[in-house]
């Protein structure tokens, strides 16, 4: 008799088998998932933060990796951005963090793992759930965004909130109904596909 009992799968990235090599690949994918999404960016003046598919990005890799990789994957997008250009229009360096969207890149770190947190308590697998997750993740990257825009910019503190929170909230709402039913869907399709070798 196998007395073996499987780990409980907290997240999406515990589907696939391994340990540590298995996690650092997952961390590299988020960072790289990521940099991609920071290719997507549109610039709407006055504000010098662009929209970009980052922040998707972000709150996707903290639901699928959990708190601890989803933070270190964009710890690892942070530190990768200071010497390649992947930060969004191809940006690169230490001006770019000491600059106007420093802050939400710092905040991403902390996006992850707010997001990984609702994850590894199945917050992800219920579309409403998942939703707040998503949302209240969002909040936090420009809950360091916003001051660090203020603080590094001309900007005035009504101009740092119109410029670099308000003109992003249909975005971000949009985003969070995007991954409140993809990060669900992936679940479903997780569970059909262990029935199916069950029986």
């Amino acid at each position: 008799m196998n007395s073996t009992v499987a780990a409980p799968r907290l997240v999406l990235a515990d589907v696939i088998p391994g340990a540590r090599v298995r996690d650092a690949l997952l961390v590299c994918a988020g960072a790289g998932l990521t940099a991609l999404g920071a290719q997507i960016s549109i610039h709407v003046p006055p504000s010098p933060v662009p929209i970009t598919g980052q922040t998707l990005a972000v709150v996707m890799a903290g639901a699928a990796l959990g708190a601890r990789r989803g933070m270190l994957s964009q710890l690892l997008y942070l530190c990768l951005g200071l010497f390649l250009p992947i930060y969004s229009d191809g940006g690169s360096g230490t001006e770019v963090i000491f600059g106007a969207t420093g802050g939400y890149i710092v905040g991403f770190i902390f996006a992850a793992g707010l997001m990984g947190w609702f994850a590894e308590r199945g917050f992800d697998r219920n579309p409403l759930m998942a939703f707040a997750g998503f949302a209240l993740a969002q909040l936090a990257i420009f809950g360091i965004g916003v001051p660090w825009l203020h603080a590094f910019t001309e900007l005035t503190w009504s101009e740092a909130i119109h410029n670099g929170f308000t003109i992003f909230i249909v975005g971000g709402l949009i985003k969070a109904a995007i991954g409140s039913v993809t990060v669900p869907a992936a679940w479903r399709f997780v569970r059909r596909l262990e029935e199916n070798d069950r029986s």
